[in-house]
């Protein structure tokens, strides 16, 4: 993997993961995910943030220092801004490599090294404002940001490059290959890596949207001339972008997003889906942007991503011995974990001899604070005046937005 400079003394080291496991073991990456470390050279030299060795990633990085003339062997300091196994699994081998190099992280960081490595030793906590001096005029300072997305989270700052190191914050979800800069990529590779980003965010960090709008704010202050992520593009030409992104993002959870609808369905036998028709029917009618995602054939994350980014919801699914059709269950299980609050919401579905997921989803209602129509149920395939029905909620929820 070729490396890339972000300043004459600093690097982006990567690996490209490009595997069918999950990430977090529950988000699928299609089109995999990079883990970003940096190598900052003073007189001494700094790693930030480490990785898992998962696709051989440790060969990769391994080779990448290669190319730059440093072995693990010659870093002095690793910083680990996040504790999560996918920047720290390869910590004990590391270690094994290096048992020379001084670990810092925040106290809350560092706990977690005791307590997931077992190590305690050769270890530095530091705290707002804190630095590091690796000689040769190479500074680094630390700022903590608590819960974006763990308890122990911090950001590791470069003043003289304007570089902020920023772990998951600022991530997006795609493997970058030799495109390591957000100026590398053309149109349709940069329009990727948005829709990934949001993913990511609704998938990783959405239930942590304050306190992404609080480190926002907390580092307006500082000159940032580049964010190094570690996961996804570094953003140097146009470091605004993603943080203005994740603003928004963070905005979101609170709302009003989008003015469109996502139509999350499943469908035994055609009968809900017939129904689904019709509410775009009266979606297109108003003229607001619509997407579908049919569970369970379409995997929940991107789900997700499009109910995060609407205002408006439509929920459909047949009736199920008595309850909610099983796999719509568990996308607003999933939306119940990742604060999809304050939407404007339908929810349609047919029965066959019984219905009984009105019930259900009445109950999950008081948990998500929709602001609800009155749900629409009907017996088997929808009659003409059901269809009319519904034509006009698909209408109404619209104009609602």
């Amino acid at each position: 993997m070729k490396v890339q400079a972000i300043a004459d003394y600093i690097y982006c080291v990567h690996a490209d993961i490009k595997t069918t496991e999950l990430f977090e073991g529950i988000w699928p990456i299609p089109q995999g995910v990079s883990l970003n470390a940096y190598i900052v050279k003073g007189e001494k030299t700094a790693l930030i943030d480490l990785f898992r060795d998962w696709s051989g990633a440790a060969g990769q990085v391994e080779g990448a220092l290669s190319s730059i003339g440093v072995k693990f062997s010659d870093v002095a300091y690793l910083i680990l801004n996040h504790l999560e196994p996918d920047h720290t699994d390869w910590l004990k081998e590391f270690r094994a490599k290096n048992p020379k190099a001084e670990i810092i992280s925040t106290q809350k960081g560092l706990d977690l090294v005791k307590s997931f490595y077992k190590i305690d030793t050769g270890v530095r906590a530091v705290k707002d404002g804190d630095s590091l001096d690796l000689g040769g005029g190479r500074v680094l300072s630390f700022f903590e940001t608590p819960n974006l997305h763990w308890p122990e989270t911090m950001v590791t700052w470069d003043a003289a490059s304007g570089t902020l190191f920023s772990c998951d914050a600022f991530g997006s979800y795609g493997a970058i290959g030799d495109k390591v800069f957000d100026d590398q990529c053309d149109g349709k590779e940069r329009a990727f890596f948005e829709g990934e980003s949001l993913r990511y965010y609704a998938n990783i960090v959405s239930s942590f949207s304050t306190f992404v709008e609080r480190a926002i704010a907390k580092l307006a202050c500082l000159d940032i001339k580049c964010v190094a992520p570690s996961h996804g593009l570094v953003w140097r030409k146009v470091p605004r972008e993603i943080i203005d992104r994740y603003a928004k993002y963070a905005s979101w959870a609170k709302g009003p997003a989008e003015r469109e609808i996502a139509v999350i369905w499943s469908s035994m036998y055609g009968n809900t889906k017939a129904g689904v028709d019709a509410v775009v029917r009266g979606i297109e009618k108003e003229g607001v942007p619509y997407t579908l995602h049919r569970a369970p054939d379409e995997d929940v994350s991107y789900a997700l991503a499009a109910a995060y980014r609407s205002s408006g919801l439509v929920i459909a699914m047949p009736t199920y011995e008595y309850a909610i059709f099983p796999p719509m269950a568990y996308v607003l299980d999933v939306f119940r974990r990742k604060h999809i609050f304050g939407k404007k919401a339908l929810r349609i579905g047919s029965w066959g001899w019984v219905g009984g997921a009105k019930k259900e989803y009445d109950a999950v209602l008081a948990n998500l604070k929709w602001d609800s129509l009155e749900s629409y149920e009907w017996a088997g395939y929808p009659s003409e005046a059901d269809i009319s029905v519904l034509e006009e909620r698909g209408r109404e929820l619209a104009r609602r937005l």
